[in-house]
């Protein structure tokens, strides 16, 4: 192979598709240097994408809210099929297709062992956790290509049993490596269970899916807030129900006109540090929704917050929030006893329950988020028409893999 097409960050609002050098079986240079190990890979693959995502962590760095390079590559939500396989690689074989966790874990270290896969703590020099074309996570090329490189890949892949039926559930299965997994995560953290009312901050795609696993986990009733019609729209086409963030009045009255009560039981930030205030053209207010599922959630609820939160914004309101310093109430969650879970979703611990959810037909993610298939050469187009609030999930297909 002589060459790889790959999306890459030019800029605010920009991004292109370059040809970068075919992956090899190595890991970066810092990563090795870190770990104190050679570069060579033998414990690696190489995936053909079958399918890669556009998500909203992506926006932010488009967007130019963090420290991204020109150049940064793109791409965490990578689901391929096996057509390179190094010596030490001994259960994943070549035509396998699988599902590749957003987080890079080495199956190693302390945390891994713990199952706590995104704060892995040898697969990034900088932080714990590490992720495939992210700023500050390592180093690893983006997964929004043609050919992507997958490290300790025994213990990251998720095969799929059979060729076939993944191929005819690839819409549904792509979600598996990012944002069915973090909804769930988000619903799950938040306590939601048999009976439960839940509030879900942000019908994006991890809020929707955030909503439709709270349905999987039992909730009686799910109640999704933004400032986008289409998306609120999109939210109850599976049975939500939806409150308008850009109309006047306060979420606790909203939900109360639904529930008869202000506070719900369990709540998800599915919007994270770009957030904005309520009512027509509320300017950005970054710790708005986490004072809001503070305000509504019941006294010792748990709050899931999937939602990204940075420690570097440049574009950020003021210069506390440039460092991720924001307003939160913290003494009002501190009253009312509030648990908060928040980081990476550790997708290993998730991903083959909802794979099985998928393959036995009981979880039409893919329908609930709306996923729309593109080819790789479209994806500046599908970056800006997320970025203008589309209620829809892109999904690259660069081979034409997908039916």
């Amino acid at each position: 192979m002589s060459g790889n097409r790959i999306v890459t960050y030019q800029g605010p609002g920009e991004v292109s598709i370059e040809t970068v050098d075919y992956p090899k079986l190595e890991i970066p240079k810092e990563v090795a240097d870190a770990m104190g190990v050679k570069q060579a890979a033998p414990h690696a693959v190489i995936l053909k994408l079958v399918t890669t995502n556009i998500c909203g962590s992506d926006q932010h760095m488009v967007r130019g809210r963090t420290t991204a390079p020109i150049g940064q590559t793109l791409g965490h939500e990578i689901t391929g099929e096996v057509i390179e396989v190094g010596d030490d690689v001994l259960f994943v074989k070549e035509g396998d297709i699988c599902s590749v966790p957003f987080n890079i874990a080495c199956g190693r270290c302390r945390m891994c062992n713990e199952g706590k896969t995104g704060i892995c703590l040898n697969v990034n020099p900088a932080r714990a956790g590490a992720a495939y074309g992210y700023v500050d996570m390592g180093g690893w090329l983006g997964g929004q290509a043609q050919y992507v490189m997958i490290p300790f890949a025994d213990f990251n892949l998720l095969k799929f049993p059979d060729r076939d039926a993944a191929l005819e559930k690839i819409l549904d299965l792509t979600m598996l490596s990012d944002i069915f997994p973090t909804g769930y995560h988000g619903a799950y953290t938040a306590g939601v269970t048999t009976g439960s009312t839940v509030y879900v901050a942000g019908a994006g795609p991890v809020g929707l899916a955030a909503a439709f696993s709270a349905q999987l986990l039992g909730a009686s009733r799910v109640i999704v807030g933004d400032m986008i019609g289409d998306r609120l729209r999109q939210a109850e086409t599976f049975g939500c129900e939806t409150v308008d963030l850009s109309t006047d009045g306060s979420l606790a009255d909203k939900i109360a006109e639904l529930l008869g009560e202000p506070e719900v039981d369990a709540a998800v930030d599915a919007v994270g540090f770009e957030a904005r205030g309520h009512g027509e053209g509320a300017a950005e207010a970054p710790a708005t929704v986490l004072n809001d599922i503070m305000t509504v959630s019941r006294a010792g609820a748990s709050l899931g917050i999937p939602g990204l939160y940075v420690t570097g914004d440049p574009g950020a309101v003021d210069d506390a929030a440039k460092e991720g310093q924001i307003g939160v109430k913290l003494g009002l969650g501190w009253a009312k006893s509030h648990a908060f879970t928040t980081g990476q979703c550790p997708v290993k611990q998730y991903n083959r329950q909802l794979m099985n959810m998928i393959l036995a037909g009981k979880a039409d993610i893919a329908k609930a988020v709306n996923a729309k298939t593109i080819g790789l050469e479209d994806a500046p187009r599908g970056y800006q028409e997320f970025d203008a609030g589309a209620a829809t999930k892109y999904v690259i297909d660069p081979h034409g893999m997908v039916a």
